[in-house]
Order: structure tokens, then C-alpha cells, then sequence
């Protein structure tokens, strides 16, 4: 498993991260245990958790309690109050059973009304500065679903340490200012920010019953599952991958960022082609 560094936080990641949401939705709570502790024997060492994600932080707790010297966890919060942003921040802390997390987020900040209530006088950020400045958090990020253009509004506002976006040759079937990440990703080179992608594995909205616990319809061919991590692993300032939110993937997943080689810009655009021919749509704007 390859190892990257996240950007100024000097942390060394594995290219390929756990994903809480999985084991948080999870039927089998067993399973989902199971699923992250194989991960973990299997060298991925940075945790993307929240109390959105089910029963992830109850479930994992001992977890990750019990692999802290070897884990780094990001944590992340939908609060954008100050009060809230406390309150939620100190019973994750308690959930995981840790003292601090090394990257504490902003999650799926959605709208430049969300940003204005992040910074306003009783915002979260004021939570973040203070728990920073306890040593309850040591860096700050921010993660981004749907629209590119809400991270470089952010970007402005505050020097963030790490940002979570999608990063996904479906995206380039058809860009747009919504879903082109090339230009976040030239932000982040320039700015040595760690970059989190999630959605590698996204084939288009599901347009058919759901056969996984992904909001997305995801490929699930090992191939084509390959081709998407790999293209996501190849795009220059990605650290790291979080993996699908459907346990059942991740053996495949695991498998891909094990053979990842960095593909050359002629295979990254042959995968774009070769997704769009699979019915391989951008899952945002929403149509």
C-alpha cells in the first residue's frame, strides 16, 4: 500500500482510507467491525468518520481506541453553530474513546448561506479555534459533495489545512464549474493542502433498485472499480481515497489501491471515455 503525505499536516496516509460510513450503515454491526479491523491489518491508516454515518462512532470506538498509535482519524461535523460544534465535537471525542483528533471537518458544506453561518459571530469556526487551541483538534478541514465552487469560496476565507471533495473520471464526461475539480486540485498544489477524494468508485445516480448502500449507483466489475481508483490515485495533489460507503466493496477497492501505478494522461482520458460507453454519468449538477 502506497503512502502520501497530507499536505502541511505531515501525516503519512495510506492512498486508500477507511471510510465510516460503511461500517456505520452497515446491517451487520459484526461485519462492519470486521471490515475496518481487515483494513487495517491490510496497512490503511487514516479513519474518515461522523455522527451522520449510523452507528459508525459507537460501533468503532474500540476500534480505534485500540489501533490509535497507528491510526489517523478525521472527524467531521454537520453543526455550524458554535454551541453546536462544541457540543457535537466533545461526544464524538467521547464515542471514539480519544483525547484529539488530527483533522476535525466541516462537513458537506452545501451553500454560501452554510459558509456565512460557519463564519458569523456564533459560528463553528469559533468552535474550531478553541478546541484547536486546546489541543482537542490539530487541524482544520472542510468537505465539499456537490459544488466546487463552494470550496474555493471557502478557500478564501480561511487557510484551511485539508479539504474532502469527489474526484472522479465521471465528473470529466461532462464538466462543469459544479463538478470540475482541476481546479481545486491547482489550489491545493499551490497551497500544500491535503486532498481527501471520495466518489472514485461513482457510476451515475442509481436509476434502478439499489443493489449497495451507496446514495450513487457505484461499478462493481474489480476492472472498473480498478480504473476508477486508479484514475482518482493519479490526479495530481489526491492524497488519499476514501472508501465506498458499502462494506462489500471494499475488498475490491482494497485490492485496487494495492496494484495502484500512476496512469499517464492518455489512460486517464481513455477511463473517461471508457466510463462514459458504461453509462457513466456526473453525479452533480443534478439533472
Amino acid at each position: 500500500m502506497e503512502y502520501r503525505t497530507l499536505g502541511r499536516t505531515g501525516y503519512r496516509v495510506s492512498v486508500l482510507t477507511i471510510g465510516g460510513c460503511g461500517p456505520g450503515i452497515a446491517p451487520d454491526a459484526k461485519e462492519g467491525i470486521e471490515a475496518v479491523e481487515n483494513a487495517i491489518k491490510m496497512g490503511l491508516n487514516m479513519v474518515d468518520i461522523a455522527p451522520s454515518y449510523g452507528e459508525a462512532e459507537t460501533r468503532l470506538g474500540d476500534v480505534i481506541s485500540k489501533n490509535k498509535d497507528k491510526l489517523i482519524i478525521t472527524e467531521k461535523t454537520l453543526e455550524r453553530s458554535k454551541e453546536g460544534a462544541w457540543s457535537e465535537l466533545k461526544r464524538s471525542l467521547e464515542r471514539l474513546k480519544v483525547k484529539y483528533f488530527e483533522v476535525y471537518q466541516f462537513h458537506a458544506v452545501g451553500s454560501l448561506e452554510e459558509l456565512d453561518q460557519i463564519f458569523s459571530e456564533n459560528g463553528a469556526m469559533k468552535a474550531f479555534l478553541e478546541a484547536k487551541d486546546q489541543g482537542l483538534i490539530k487541524h482544520i478541514g472542510i468537505t465539499v459533495h456537490k459544488d466546487m465552487r463552494i470550496v474555493r469560496k471557502a478557500l478564501e476565507l480561511f487557510d484551511f489545512d485539508t479539504i474532502l471533495i469527489p474526484v472522479t473520471a465521471i465528473s470529466l464526461i461532462n464538466p462543469t464549474p459544479e463538478n470540475d475539480f482541476r481546479p481545486i486540485l491547482k489550489i491545493a498544489r499551490d497551497r500544500d493542502l491535503g486532498v481527501i477524494a471520495i466518489k472514485a468508485v461513482a457510476k451515475r445516480r442509481w436509476e434502478s433498485q439499489k443493489k449497495y448502500q451507496t446514495w450513487y449507483e457505484p461499478f462493481e466489475d474489480e476492472e472498473d472499480i480498478e480504473k476508477g481508483v486508479h484514475f482518482t490515485l493519479s490526479q495530481e495533489g489526491v492524497t488519499t481515497y476514501s472508501m465506498a460507503c458499502d462494506i462489500k466493496l471494499w475488498p475490491k477497492i482494497i485490492r485496487a489501491g494495492e496494484k495502484f501505478k500512476k496512469l499517464s494522461e492518455e489512460e486517464q482520458s481513455k477511463i473517461v471515455e471508457y466510463f462514459k460507453n458504461k453509462g457513466g454519468y456526473p453525479l452533480f449538477p443534478e439533472q
